[in-house]
Protein backbone atom coordinates (compact mmCIF):
# COMPACT_ATOMS: atom_id res chain seq x y z
CA UNK A 1 0.00 0.00 0.00
CA UNK A 2 1.22 3.36 -0.95
CA UNK A 3 -0.19 7.32 -0.41
CA UNK A 4 -0.13 9.76 -3.22
CA UNK A 5 -0.43 13.34 -3.52
CA UNK A 6 -0.35 15.37 -7.00
CA UNK A 7 1.12 18.79 -6.61
CA UNK A 8 -1.10 21.10 -9.03
CA UNK A 9 -0.64 24.63 -10.13
CA UNK A 10 -4.12 26.12 -10.25
CA UNK A 11 -5.66 22.56 -10.68
CA UNK A 12 -3.02 21.55 -13.95
CA UNK A 13 -1.01 18.70 -12.40
CA UNK A 14 2.68 18.90 -12.38
CA UNK A 15 3.72 15.87 -10.30
CA UNK A 16 2.90 12.86 -8.40
CA UNK A 17 4.71 12.25 -5.53
CA UNK A 18 3.97 8.85 -3.71
CA UNK A 19 5.27 7.09 -0.22
CA UNK A 20 5.69 3.45 1.09
CA UNK A 21 7.65 1.86 3.70
CA UNK A 22 10.05 1.27 1.33
CA UNK A 23 10.66 5.38 0.21
CA UNK A 24 9.07 7.91 -1.27
CA UNK A 25 8.98 8.29 -5.11
CA UNK A 26 8.00 11.89 -7.50
CA UNK A 27 7.39 11.80 -10.62
CA UNK A 28 7.13 14.81 -13.05
CA UNK A 29 4.90 14.55 -14.93
CA UNK A 30 5.61 15.30 -19.37
CA UNK A 31 6.68 19.00 -20.51
CA UNK A 32 3.12 19.83 -22.00
CA UNK A 33 1.77 20.16 -18.52
CA UNK A 34 4.52 22.49 -17.55
CA UNK A 35 3.81 24.06 -20.73
CA UNK A 36 0.12 24.64 -20.52
CA UNK A 37 0.74 26.27 -16.57
CA UNK A 38 3.12 28.29 -18.22
CA UNK A 39 0.77 29.32 -20.30
CA UNK A 40 -2.01 30.19 -18.29
CA UNK A 41 0.56 32.11 -15.88
CA UNK A 42 1.23 34.44 -18.51
CA UNK A 43 -2.48 34.97 -19.71
CA UNK A 44 -3.23 35.39 -15.79
CA UNK A 45 -0.49 38.28 -15.79
CA UNK A 46 1.51 35.92 -12.67
CA UNK A 47 4.72 36.33 -13.76
CA UNK A 48 5.71 37.79 -10.48
CA UNK A 49 7.29 34.76 -8.50
CA UNK A 50 5.22 35.38 -5.45
CA UNK A 51 1.86 35.49 -7.36
CA UNK A 52 3.21 32.71 -9.26
CA UNK A 53 3.68 30.31 -6.36
CA UNK A 54 1.33 30.92 -4.28
CA UNK A 55 -1.14 29.52 -6.58
CA UNK A 56 0.76 25.68 -6.27
CA UNK A 57 -1.46 22.99 -4.21
CA UNK A 58 -0.82 19.55 -3.26
CA UNK A 59 -3.50 17.09 -2.92
CA UNK A 60 -5.11 15.32 0.02
CA UNK A 61 -2.74 12.44 0.53
CA UNK A 62 -5.05 9.35 -1.23
CA UNK A 63 -4.08 5.17 -1.09
CA UNK A 64 -3.70 2.78 -3.65
CA UNK A 65 -2.41 -0.93 -3.35
CA UNK A 66 1.06 -1.27 -4.36
CA UNK A 67 4.40 -0.12 -4.11
CA UNK A 68 5.05 3.55 -4.14
CA UNK A 69 7.05 3.22 -7.92
CA UNK A 70 3.56 1.31 -8.97
CA UNK A 71 1.45 4.17 -7.58
CA UNK A 72 3.28 6.94 -8.79
CA UNK A 73 3.78 5.41 -12.66
CA UNK A 74 -0.24 4.87 -12.65
CA UNK A 75 -1.57 7.93 -11.11
CA UNK A 76 0.94 9.91 -13.40
CA UNK A 77 -0.49 7.60 -16.48
CA UNK A 78 -3.76 8.61 -15.34
CA UNK A 79 -3.25 12.05 -15.62
CA UNK A 80 -1.06 11.83 -18.47
CA UNK A 81 -4.11 10.36 -20.28
CA UNK A 82 -6.89 13.25 -19.32
CA UNK A 83 -4.53 16.10 -20.51
CA UNK A 84 -6.97 17.46 -22.95
CA UNK A 85 -9.75 17.63 -20.29
CA UNK A 86 -6.93 20.08 -18.18
CA UNK A 87 -7.09 21.67 -21.50
CA UNK A 88 -9.90 22.40 -21.55
CA UNK A 89 -10.40 23.33 -17.88
CA UNK A 90 -7.64 25.70 -18.37
CA UNK A 91 -9.17 27.35 -21.18
CA UNK A 92 -12.93 27.61 -18.97
CA UNK A 93 -14.75 24.70 -20.58
CA UNK A 94 -16.33 22.46 -18.13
Amino acid sequence: MASYQVVAWKGIPASVEARDAAGSVTLQLSERFQALIDSVAMQLGLQDSDAYLEHWTRSAAAERSGTAREVADAVAAELEARFMEFIGRALGRP
